[in-house]
Formats: C-alpha cells, sequence, structure tokens
C-alpha cells in the first residue's frame, strides 16, 4: 500500500515538501502562497490518493458450493484476480483460507447459507474481516481432506474464479458403487478364460473380432444374445470344446456429460444440459442394471464437475467394457435437430462441425475448472499415444448400433457414425461413443428432452444398441473378477 501512496501525489504538507525539496523548520519558510495552493486542491489531492485503492479492491460477483460425494467445491466468482493463502489446522480439521484487497460483502456471508447438512466434507464455515482488507473464510471439516486452492482467468461467461476443491484423504472406490451387482465368484472362472494382465488393448479387440465372425455364424457359436430376444443374457461367452462356458458382468461407464461449474449447452428456455444428460443417465442406468449379468458405473451421480481425463481414468478404474458418453447438441442456428453418435478419430474430424463439436466439448475442462498445477499430463499424454485403431474400430461398432435404435425414435442428424478427437473418449482399451441425443438448441427438441417419457426412449434405444453390440462381440472373461 505504501508503493502505491508513493506513486501518486503527496498526501500530506510534510511529504509535499519532502518531494519538492522544502524543509520547514531548517530555514526555508513555508510561502503562503503555496500553503492557500494546498487547501484549495486538498480535495483533488485525497481523490488522487484514494482512486487507486479502491480500483485495487476486488468485488465477489457470486459465490457456489457444488458438493458431492467425490469431492466438494466451492467456487468464489470475482471481477478481478487476487491473492490469497491456505492452511489446513487440526483438532477440530479446519481450512482456513486467507484473501487480500477484500472486503466482507453480502454476497461472501452468502456462503454460510450455501453449506448443506448432506455436505460429505463441509459441516459450517465462518466469514470474518480478519483484519484491514483480508477477509478469512474458515471451514469446519466432517473429515481429513486434501484442499487444491487455484485461481482460474476468466473465461466463457464467467469472470476470476477461486476454487477450492476438498477432496476426502481417502477417495470412494469407484469398484464400490458396481457391489450391489455380483460377479461370479472366482472359483466359478476357468482360467483358460482369463485374460492376461499383461494383454494389450489391440489384442484383446482383435480376439472380439474373432468371435463376433463366429457370432454371425447361423450355428449360433459364440452367440451372447439375439437382437430379437431382449432377455437372453447379454455376456455368455463362446462355447469351446473342451472349455466351460463363461458367464460374467458386463460393466457399462455412463458419463453424463457437464456438471456443476459447466452447465454445457443452454436452450432457449433455460433448459442446461448437464440436467438434460444426468436424468437420461440415471434413466439408461436403471434399465441396464435391470439385466442379467449388466450393471453400469455413473462418472457423476449428482450436480458436479468431473475433468474430462478423470472420466475416462474411473472408466478404466473398473476395467468397464464400454463407455457411453451422453450429451445434448448445440449448434448456431436454432434449425438444426436430429440424434448423433460419434466415435473417436486418429486423422481429424471427419466433418467441420464434427471438429467444431469436439473443441466445444474439450473445452469444458476450462469451464468447469480444471486445476493445472495437478493436471496430470503425463496421463493425457498415454491416452493420446495409446488410443488405437481397434479400440476405434470397436467404438465405430458400438456407435453403429446405436445410431441405428435413436434413428426408430427420432430424426438423425447424421445417418453415419462421426469421429473427431474428444478428449473424453480416448480410453485406449474400452471402445467408446459419445451420442448426442437431440439439439438442446432446437426449440421444438429442446421441449422433447425435458420430456421424461422421452427421455426414457432415448435410454431404452441405447441399450437396444449395446444389446446389439454385445450380441455380435461378446467380452472375455476377466481375471479382475476374482476381486469382487
Amino acid at each position: 500500500m505504501s508503493e502505491r501512496i508513493a506513486r501518486g501525489a503527496p498526501h500530506t504538507v510534510e511529504q509535499h515538501n519532502a518531494a519538492s525539496g522544502d524543509e520547514p523548520g531548517r530555514g526555508q519558510p513555508f510561502p503562503q502562497a503555496r500553503r492557500d495552493f494546498l487547501r484549495a486542491t486538498s480535495g483533488s489531492l485525497l481523490l488522487a490518493v484514494a482512486s487507486p485503492l479502491f480500483a485495487q479492491s476486488t468485488s465477489i460477483i457470486a459465490v457456489r458450493v457444488w458438493p458431492a460425494r467425490d469431492y466438494t467445491r466451492v467456487t468464489l466468482e470475482l471481477d478481478a484476480p487476487l491473492r490469497y493463502a491456505h492452511q489446513v489446522l487440526k483438532g477440530p480439521d479446519r481450512l482456513v483460507v486467507d484473501i487480500e484487497d477484500l472486503d466482507l460483502s453480502g454476497k461472501l456471508k452468502d456462503i454460510v447459507s450455501k453449506i448443506t447438512p448432506n455436505d460429505p466434507y463441509i459441516g459450517s464455515v465462518r466469514a470474518g474481516q480478519f483484519k484491514q482488507r483480508v477477509v478469512r473464510l474458515v471451514f469446519d471439516l466432517k473429515q481429513e481432506i486434501n484442499p487444491q486452492v487455484f485461481a482460474l482467468k476468466p473465461v466463457g461467461e464467467y469472470g476470476h474464479r477461486l476454487v477450492l476443491d476438498l477432496y476426502p484423504t481417502n477417495p470412494p472406490d469407484p469398484l464400490l458403487a458396481l457391489m450391489d451387482k455380483q460377479a461370479l465368484p472366482a472359483d466359478m472362472v476357468p482360467r483358460e478364460g482369463r485374460q492376461a494382465p499383461d494383454a494389450k488393448a489391440g489384442d484383446r479387440s482383435e480376439r472380439r473380432d474373432e468371435r463376433a465372425d463366429q457370432g454371425d455364424d447361423k450355428s449360433g457359436r459364440g452367440e451372447v444374445s439375439k437382437p430379437d430376444n431382449p432377455k437372453a443374457e447379454p455376456a455368455r461367452a463362446e462355447a469351446r470344446p473342451g472349455r466351460a462356458q463363461v458367464t460374467r458382468m458386463i460393466t457399462v461407464a455412463l458419463d453424463p456429460g457437464h456438471g456443476g461449474e459447466d452447465p454445457g449447452a443452454v436452450g432457449r428456455r433455460g433448459t442446461y444440459e448437464k440436467n438434460v444428460t444426468l436424468a437420461v443417465a440415471k434413466r439408461l442406468k436403471a434399465k441396464i442394471d435391470a439385466e442379467p449379468n449388466m450393471r453400469t458405473m455413473l462418472t457423476r451421480d449428482s450436480d458436479y464437475f468431473v475433468p474430462l481425463g478423470v472420466r475416462v481414468q474411473k472408466a478404466r478404474k473398473v476395467e468397464a467394457d464400454l463407455f457411453v458418453s451422453i450429451h445434448a447438441d448445440a449448434w448456431v442456428k436454432p434449425t438444426a435437430r436430429g440424434s448423433s453418435v460419434f466415435a473417436l478419430s486418429e486423422r481429424g474430424a471427419t466433418s467441420s462441425a464434427a471438429g467444431w463439436l469436439a473443441k466445444k466439448e474439450n473445452d469444458a475442462d476450462l469451464i468447469g475448472g480444471v486445476n493445472l498445477g495437478t493436471h496430470d499430463r503425463d496421463l493425457a499424454r498415454v491416452l493420446l499415444d495409446l488410443s488405437t485403431t481397434a479400440q476405434i474400430n470397436d467404438s465405430l461398432k458400438l456407435g453403429r448400433a446405436v445410431l441405428a435404435e435413436l434413428g426408430n425414435i427420432n430424426d438423425l442428424h447424421k445417418a453415419s457414425v462421426e469421429q473427431a478427437g474428444f478428449a473424453v473418449l480416448k480410453a485406449p482399451d474400452i471402445p467408446s461413443i459419445l451420442v448426442e441425443t437431440a439439439f438442446i438448441s432446437n426449440p421444438d427438441e429442446e421441449k422433447r428432452l425435458l420430456d421424461e417419457t422421452y427421455q426414457d426412449k432415448i435410454a431404452s434405444s441405447i441399450l437396444k444398441g449395446i444389446k446389439t453390440y454385445f450380441a455380435k462381440n461378446p467380452p472375455l472373461a476377466k481375471s479382475r473378477m476374482a476381486s469382487l
């Protein structure tokens, strides 16, 4: 603060004299004319000093809290960048955050009312003026956490943001969410049918293709289920001479697009894409879980932000057999309509529209807010390098099956599966597709997306496509079933 004042005009007689070389009391009389001048201009001098100080103050635009099982995020949106510091205290557990150049405003005090009783990590919060122009936030914690506190520059419709991510020291295991539908015990999985732990994604996919050829044979060898029999089990591996037949759980990773700080596209009625995708994903999850030998893992089960790389990590953690990301498309013209399915591309987008959409979806990390200080760049590189042709081929097969079913309930924006560099589809060993259920930017389709009956039809169509895919591409037995 003294540095800022030093650059402004002197605001006392003594400072003015020091700056001009005049030193009253040392043989230099203070001229009457100069006294009169200072009296006349004292108001403007004070304003000249005060204005830079007030210009540097930061105001709170909004406070948002996103509680979730994975972690709780607190976001302060501001009109200017700021300086901050944080520390974790024990006995009891608390997170203390000091923010400089900030006054205790009414919007900041609103943070107290935004903490809900069901928040898994925050018990309560206190906000106070710690010292002049320093606000202190104290979060009383329900358990031990590993906080990530970081700032984000303006992007999209957001201004500057200070983000507090409260992660548990013992994060939840995605496998636990699958325990309600148990796989076969270890002694029921024949050793001959187990996947070698060092098997490569390409080998796994090629063996799937071999079984697909057998499954198309009219003799019935290798069939998992028939498309005209929805009650058939979708996950029975082929019977070979001298080998036992294997039945195991199929795990589908469902990814409701966007969430939390990232609303996705917004319809003319104000419908958020993130809410539509979660509603459809939950309906689809219920339908898949009702199938014999099938179960699902949601990358998010409520309204919170999940980075694109973490979505892929979650699917790989449970060794998902498929990855389905659900979205609601938007375009610059409200007349665009229809459903679409996308797969990953190694050679660029198949159309300019697909490339534009991929860039928009990949920007979700910027909108949602990723902590670049802890961002796993090595993971991103590995996912890019390991994306194989075999995975993409399997993804295209899955995409065609799903697209065909979606065509029975809605117009198709494109009659074929499109491809582009979607970051969320880069699991190297999991067939992955992105489903654009409809155009939320089209008023008619936005209305349909809000209709529960239509949401149910979308979920049923995706499930039918998945079952059709597995009828021709039965999965291998996995050694990880023994641990479940």
